[in-house]
This record gives structure tokens, C-alpha cells and sequence, in this order.
């Protein structure tokens, strides 16, 4: 018999199944809560964000990401990124193919970003429906470019600038001397070359039509133009310059002081390097460009003579007059240089002006401050060229001898006359040196002495401050009657000047214009 056991089953009790529906609900309200407090805080977070400074997170301008930054910040990132930003000019034209390059900001062609605006317009997005929308369609984010103006004045003013720097100047067909030795030179033609200029009106044109282009691509085409040479054929002027190379200078030189002459023939080979052939672009005659420095240095001491020289410009202007001018002939007049002087014991200014030929005021004048001379002192003397003030007359010289008591006249290098003279006595003495007839006198007055000097010819002032001068002169006459030194031509009577018979006087100052040198030993 078997026996069945029947477990109990549990029976809800009574009243139950609604508190199980309770806790669903509870749980549901707390979950409603929750989600309420997020959306509030949400919108919270979202309604500050709005109120902020700061730029919707996902938001980019010109590539630069600028959510998140105050729009202070956004300007000066964008800032820096325009100021970054290249364009590249490459040079190209007719005349060649690219053949440099270098980089500019777009500021300098003119582009000129308004980062104010730009950035007003990246913070507006995400502050309104439509902008969320645009954000939300774009994954959450959004580039915008930058606003910007184009200004072609400063463009164009920029290319202008740089035009100098591309320009390629055109060479002018010309001439090459050639020199071969101490032959003649020979002369041959160089060919002329195109050159190129940048065509700033053509190089603006994509800037007009499309900036933007240019800025997004980041290249300027810079378009030159070809220039022609204005001389292309020297034919001529080859020719020319060849027989003009044939020619060799002839040149002469006169010292008064020391009554010497030089010459030199001068050849092509050494005269054609002193300059340079050119070609005049105006008139395509053929140009001599002289060298002051090389005609100057080849007349140096060495070829002249120790202390001598040229005027630098009498002799830079005589040889460009014989190049022009054939058969090539210069002359010019030798200067001495002042020099300096060591004095020695027992030498007095006086002293030294004998010795060198030079009136001794002049060489106190020369060393100011000077008192007193003492051994091994070191003074100037000056040229004597400053006692020739006057154009020489070269054909012509006088010549005083003071120990022979002697005047001896010489025209064209041939004694003319020779006579008898009288000097100064040694409380006045005759100086010696160089000096020139300066002046005519009919018949001068010395106040000092009270005389009257028929027939004067002045020679040289004893003292540079004063205009008083010793000359050669006929018989003097003294209180307006009495002649004087009648019986004494041979003796130093005179108080400086020299003395001549009144015949003799009156030939001389008949012969002798101004400038003739007057040479007292």
C-alpha cells in the first residue's frame, strides 16, 4: 500500500502582489528623478557654457582648432596662423624657365585677414538651433575659413619692390681689349645679351581675377618679360678703336727751377691701361674711360725725379686732350713738393735760405711758432714752385751771377746778352734763388731808401706778407736829382735789387714779359 506525501506549495497571502508593483514604481521614480537632475544639470552646464566667452567645443577656423578658447585667444591663434601661412613666387617668363623662388606672407600681397570677424562668426556657432544642427550633421565638428579682404595696392606696391631683385640687366654689345705683351693692344667686339624685367601687370593679373586661389594653392607665378640691349652691332666702333690703338703719346716736361726737360714716348701697349674702351649708348660713338688713379700712379717720383710732380689735374685733363687729339702731343710744367730740413749746428734761417734758395721770411712763414733753430730740429721748407706764381715763359731765362756780378740773358737755350750788374750790399743782400719777372714799373719808388728805379722789373718779394719787391732796374735817382751808382756796376751797392746800366735796363725791360724765370747763383 503505498502512501503519497504531498509537499506544501506557497500560497501568496493576502494582500501581496500590490507591494511588488510598489517597488517597480518606486524604482521607476527614482530612475525619472536621476535622469530629471542629469537633464537639469545638463542644461545647467549648457545654459553657462552659452553665457561664456568661450567657443563651442568641435569648432575650427582655418584649421586651427579653437574650441574651448576664449575668443581673445582664438585672434591671436589665428593671428599667428595667418602671419604662418606662404606663398610661394616663383619666377618664370620668356627668357627662362623657373629659375628662382622664395616665400611671402599673404599680409605683404595685400590679403589682410579680419580676425575680429572670424572669430565673432566661430562663436556664434553652437549658440543657436540652426548651428547646433550644422555641428550635430558634421559629427560635431565644424572648420570655418577666416574673413579676409584683398587690397591690390599694396600688392602691386610689393611687387614693385621686388622687381629691382628679379630684373636681369641687358648687355650692351661692346668692346674687350685684349693686350698681348708690350705689342699694340688689339680691340674685339663683345656680343650683346637680352635681358629680363619682372611684367608687374601681368604677374598681377591671377592676383585680380582669383585671390583666394592664391591664397589657398600658396603660389604666385611671377611672370618677366624680356628687355633688348639699345647697342647690338659695334662694328664700327671696333674699327675705330683699332687705329685709334695705333697711335703712341708724345710727351714732354719743363722743370724752372732746375731748367730741365724731360720726354718720354709712350706706346699703346702701356697708355691703353690707363682706361677703358666704351661705347656711347646715345650717340654709339666710341668712349675713352680714363683711370685718374693709373695716369697718376705711372707719373710717379720714379719716373719724374725725387720731390718732383704734376698737377694732378692739368695732368689727368692734357692726356685725355692727346688721346683725342692726334698726333698725341702733351707738355706740362714739373712742381717741386716742400721738403723737409734737419737743421744743423751753426745754421741760422738765413743761413738755410742761402742754402737752398729760398728767402728766409718765406721758410719762417712755412714754419709758424718757430723761434728760435737748434741741432736736429726738424723744419719745412718750401717749394720754390711758390716763388713762380705766374705761367712760365720757357723760352726765356735771365741768369744772375752773384759772386761774378754778372746778368746773362738766354733766348730759345742761346746767350742773348751779357753784362755787368750790381747786387746787394751784405747788410741787404740779393737773395738767391728762382724767381720770375712779376712786374712792370716805368720808373718805381722805394720809400724806404727815398729812390726812384727806372725801368723796374719785378722779381721777388723779400718778404711774403709784404708787396715791397727787389727787381732789375736802371740807375736810380734819389731826391728827385741826384743819380745814383753811376761808377759802381761790378760792386754790390744796391740794397737788394740788381742793378743795370740805363741802356741795358731799358733792353731788358723791353724783353723780358712776365713770367720769364730769373735764375740768382
Amino acid at each position: 500500500m503505498s502512501t503519497r506525501i504531498y509537499l506544501p506549495v506557497n500560497q501568496p497571502e493576502p494582500g501581496s502582489a500590490p507591494r511588488r508593483w510598489g517597488v517597480a514604481w518606486l524604482l521607476l521614480g527614482m530612475l525619472l528623478s536621476l535622469l530629471l537632475v542629469v537633464v537639469l544639470a545638463a542644461g545647467g552646464l549648457a545654459y553657462l557654457f552659452v553665457q561664456s566667452d568661450q567657443i563651442f567645443p568641435g569648432v575650427s577656423v582655418y584649421g586651427v582648432p579653437v574650441g574651448g578658447l576664449s575668443r581673445a585667444e582664438a585672434r591671436l591663434a589665428l593671428e599667428n596662423r595667418w602671419q604662418r601661412q606662404t606663398i610661394e613666387l616663383a619666377v618664370s617668363g620668356s627668357a627662362s624657365e623657373t629659375r628662382a623662388a622664395w616665400t611671402t606672407t599673404p599680409d605683404e600681397l595685400g590679403m589682410m585677414v579680419n580676425a575680429t570677424a572670424t572669430i565673432d562668426q566661430a562663436y556664434a556657432i553652437g549658440r543657436s538651433r540652426s548651428s547646433l544642427v550644422e555641428l550635430w550633421q558634421n559629427g560635431g565638428e565644424v572648420n570655418l575659413l577666416p574673413i579676409w579682404h584683398f587690397d591690390p595696392h599694396l600688392a602691386e606696391r610689393y611687387l614693385n619692390q621686388r622687381a629691382n631683385e628679379l630684373a636681369v640687366l641687358p648687355v650692351e654689345a661692346g668692346l674687350r681689349l685684349i693686350h698681348h705683351g708690350q705689342n699694340a693692344p688689339r680691340v674685339e667686339a663683345v656680343q650683346a645679351q637680352m635681358g629680363e624685367q619682372l611684367a608687374v601687370a601681368d604677374t598681377m593679373a591671377p592676383l585680380l581675377s582669383s585671390p583666394s586661389r592664391v591664397l589657398l594653392s600658396g603660389q604666385l607665378t611671377l611672370i618677366v618679360e624680356p628687355v633688348a640691349p639699345l647697342v647690338t652691332d659695334v662694328g664700327d666702333a671696333v674699327a675705330q678703336a683699332n687705329e685709334w690703338l695705333a697711335r703712341s703719346l708724345t710727351m714732354t716736361a719743363y722743370d724752372p727751377i732746375l731748367d730741365e726737360r724731360l720726354a718720354w714716348q709712350i706706346g699703346p701697349a702701356q697708355w691703353s691701361r690707363w682706361g677703358r674702351l666704351a661705347i656711347n649708348p646715345d650717340t654709339l660713338a666710341l668712349d675713352w674711360l680714363m683711370d685718374e688713379t693709373a695716369v697718376l700712379n705711372y707719373f710717379n717720383e720714379e719716373m719724374v725725379g725725387e720731390g718732383r710732380y704734376f698737377q694732378p689735374d692739368e695732368l689727368v685733363t692734357a692726356v685725355g686732350q692727346a688721346l683725342d687729339n692726334p698726333p698725341g702731343q702733351i707738355h706740362l710744367r714739373l712742381f717741386h713738393r716742400p721738403r723737409q730740413h734737419v737743421v744743423q749746428s751753426g745754421e741760422s734761417f738765413a743761413s738755410i735760405g742761402r742754402a737752398s734758395g729760398i728767402p728766409y721770411p718765406w721758410i719762417q712763414q712755412a714754419n709758424p711758432g718757430v723761434e728760435t733753430l737748434f741741432p736736429g730740429q726738424t723744419i719745412t721748407i718750401p717749394s720754390p714752385d711758390e716763388l713762380l706764381p705766374l705761367p712760365v715763359v720757357e723760352n726765356k731765362r735771365i741768369v744772375v751771377s752773384l759772386s761774378q756780378q754778372r746778368v746773362r740773358v738766354y733766348e730759345n737755350g742761346t746767350l742773348k746778352w751779357d753784362w755787368i750788374t750790381s747786387t746787394g750790399i751784405d747788410d741787404s743782400p740779393t737773395a738767391a734763388g728762382v724767381f720770375q719777372i712779376q712786374s712792370h714799373e716805368p720808373n718805381a719808388y722805394a720809400a724806404n731808401w727815398d729812390l726812384w728805379m727806372p725801368h723796374f722789373l719785378g722779381v721777388y718779394r723779400p718778404v711774403p706778407t709784404s708787396q715791397f719787391m727787389n727787381g732789375f732796374h736802371g740807375f736810380p735817382t734819389q731826391g728827385g736829382s741826384q743819380i745814383l751808382w753811376t761808377n759802381s756796376l761790378g760792386r754790390r751797392v744796391t740794397y737788394g735789387c740788381i742793378l743795370l746800366s740805363n741802356e741795358n735796363a731799358i733792353l731788358l725791360y723791353e724783353w723780358a714779359e712776365p713770367g720769364v724765370v730769373v735764375e740768382i747763383q
